[in-house]
């Protein structure tokens, strides 16, 4: 009986210290998470605050290095898209566009990532698209739209897949001044090619304004265009069809 005593005695020590054991291990697993959040927050507030200082590159490093040490969860997932919006402030149009291309790749289902299809468009826009700034007195034909082109097209993008993003209405007016833009740079070219008596060049490149931006404020610039080239080439026909287009769409005033 003091056997059977003793021996239940010793198997109660041994559970109780076994459930000690997993108490103080669970403990100091919740500690070390407390202390991994606490840390990759001090992380974040600190390359948060070098990007509103306006320290791009010491922001980039800091956001580089959380996402190093943590690479799951939140802060990491916006880590990637503040390093694609510090790379935007900092007009490295490339390195922003495929910063904001990796957060949309890896995080499809993030409640942010609309914003990293508009700052794709948003890089372009402010970035390269700098080609009708001062075309005047240059050759319009060595300016590359390619830039205004890939900004309308990530707008594009954006409001295609997300209709009711808060930056859709601001893609909306941004497309409409590339397109409008867009067709003013191809009347630019078609009246260079115009004065230099590249007739067929110049309503070529005015046809396309007609098809691909119809509704633009450069519809009348175009049609004179193309009746003055016409005209040069004896076209006369031509001419005076694309005159009666021109009078009935854009009547003179008195």
């Amino acid at each position: 009986m003091r056997h059977s005593l003793a021996l239940f005695l010793l198997l109660t020590l041994v559970a109780c210290g076994t459930n000690g054991t997993k108490t103080i291990g669970s403990t100091a697993a919740e500690k070390a998470a407390v202390e991994a959040k606490a840390s990759v927050e001090d992380l974040y507030k600190e390359a948060q605050k070098s990007l509103d200082d306006g320290s791009y590159d010491e922001a980039i490093k800091s956001f580089e290095s959380l996402q190093s040490h943590y690479p799951y969860g939140r802060y990491a997932q916006q880590a990637q898209l503040e390093i694609a919006y510090a790379y935007y402030k900092k007009n490295e149009v490339d390195a922003s566009i495929s910063a904001a291309e990796r957060f949309i790749k890896q995080y499809p289902n993030n409640p942010h990532v609309d914003y990293a299809y508009y700052l794709k468009g948003l890089a372009r826009f402010n970035g390269d698209n700098d080609m009708f700034s001062s075309i005047s007195g240059e050759d319009p034909t060595e300016r590359d739209p390619k830039a205004a082109q890939d900004s309308f097209i990530a707008f594009k993008d954006l409001i295609a897949r997300f209709p009711k993003s808060k930056y859709a209405p601001d893609a909306i007016l941004r497309m409409q001044y590339l397109v409008n833009a867009l067709a003013k740079y191809e009347v630019h070219v078609a009246s260079y090619y115009l004065r230099r008596g590249a007739h067929i060049a110049a309503v070529n490149r005015a046809k396309e304004v007609l098809s691909l931006y119809p509704n633009t404020l450069s519809t009348r610039d175009a049609l004179i265009i193309m009746v003055k080239g016409y005209d040069a080439m004896g076209l006369k026909a031509l001419r005076d069809d694309t005159q009666r287009i021109l009078d009935k769409n854009f009547p003179k005033q008195p």
